[in-house]
């Protein structure tokens, strides 16, 4: 059986991680990189001494599939000209820059009987799929994902840059509805949100807090879920995670802490020996984006869904978006120019105008 040939369009920072690490994939040979940019190709043809061309349609006739590492604003319309040519797609996240793009494009590729992944990698990094039932009957989860200014992925704000890789894991765990979605954000130094929070409600009762930042002097990439199963705390930058699991008597809620010694301080250490026990999990190092492109080979081949198809990848962008929309809903303008200028115009012009009238005041002074 022939290799599947695979091209990568994009040949930015994640498009040349792709081309490089494709080398690696049984089964797979990638045939070429489109860029627009002819810088970008030379590098491409010099690194991995592979094709390059200006644009995917130049060598789709070549192709069994394709991954795409495009900018954002870009997605959908590759997407939707190789799906309808008849190729399968590993896209980016998120799928597209809005939840209607997103919808039809994972519709296009049901209908075609195309396999449609999204790079939504985090699924794939051992502390996450390590989890098991940990990741069931979840009540609450909190996250923190911040780094510094990256200068690539312009865009898009942080929500659809960083926090959707949380909305995407917190999905995973729930087929519930949204209920609710609360959210702020602001502009400092881009043209979109540079930090943002969510409190996200479903109807299972589930409660998600995602706090998000692309200006941040400190990395993070951290979560924590509690769950009927247990606690865990996870570091997806490291990787690492440490769990707590309860024993019987506190899942049954027979355990009495006030009956099992009078002064229920003296009894922490104790505590978290017999009763809330904790154990920090042993991880076998894997890359996730490695494997991530053996789920999409290996999807193709078999037939079967990817860890993240396209009806996922889709329903993470349009939580993304009522994340956005709540945003604006908060903006400090609440004019008829709000929907023209967005929320991250009016928050920097907020602070320009703040930081004028404090400059006044201090002349004035």
């Amino acid at each position: 059986m022939n290799k599947l040939r695979i091209a990568v369009v994009g040949a930015g920072h994640l498009g040349r991680i792709h081309a490089k690490l494709l080398g690696q994939v049984d089964d797979a040979e990638l045939v070429a990189v489109c860029d627009p940019f002819e810088s970008a190709r030379q590098v491409a043809a010099e690194s991995l001494g592979v094709r390059t061309c200006a644009d995917p349609s130049e060598i789709v006739d070549q192709i069994d599939a394709a991954v795409i590492a495009a900018p954002t604003d870009l997605h959908c319309d590759i997407a939707k000209s190789l799906l309808k040519a008849g190729k399968h797609l590993l896209v980016e996240k998120p799928l597209a820059s809005d939840s209607s793009d997103a919808q039809r494009l994972a519709m296009l590729a049901a209908a075609r009987r195309l396999t449609l992944q999204v790079g939504h990698v985090e699924r794939f990094n051992p502390a996450f799929t390590s989890l098991g039932d940990l990741a069931r009957d979840v009540k609450y989860v909190e996250a923190v994902r911040a780094s510094s200014f990256p200068g690539r992925c312009l865009d898009v704000g942080v929500v659809m840059d960083l926090m959707i890789h949380d909305l995407d894991l917190v999905l995973s765990m729930t087929d519930a509805p949204v209920t609710s979605v609360s959210s702020s954000g602001l502009s400092v130094i881009s043209d979109h949100e540079d930090v943002a929070e969510t409190r996200i409600e479903f109807a299972c009762g589930m409660v998600a807090n995602l706090k998000a930042s692309r200006i941040s002097p400190t990395p993070a990439r951290s979560m924590q879920i509690f769950g009927a199963n247990g606690f865990a705390d996870i570091d997806f930058g490291k990787p690492s995670v440490s769990v707590v699991r309860p024993a019987d008597s506190v899942v049954d809620r027979t355990f009495d802490l006030n009956a099992e010694t009078d002064n229920p301080l003296r009894y922490s250490g104790e505590l978290f020996q017999t009763k809330l026990r904790c154990e920090t999990m042993e991880l076998e190092p894997r890359n996730a984006i490695l494997d991530e492109l053996h789920d999409f080979v290996i999807s193709i081949r078999s037939g079967s869904a990817p860890a993240v198809d396209g009806a996922a990848g889709a329903r993470a962008v349009a939580v993304a978006d009522k994340v956005l929309q709540s945003i604006q809903q908060r903006s400090w303008y609440s004019d008829a120019t709000t929907t023209e200028r967005g929320p991250h115009a009016l928050v920097r012009e907020s602070i320009q105008m703040a930081s004028r009238r404090a400059a006044q005041d201090r002349r004035a002074a």
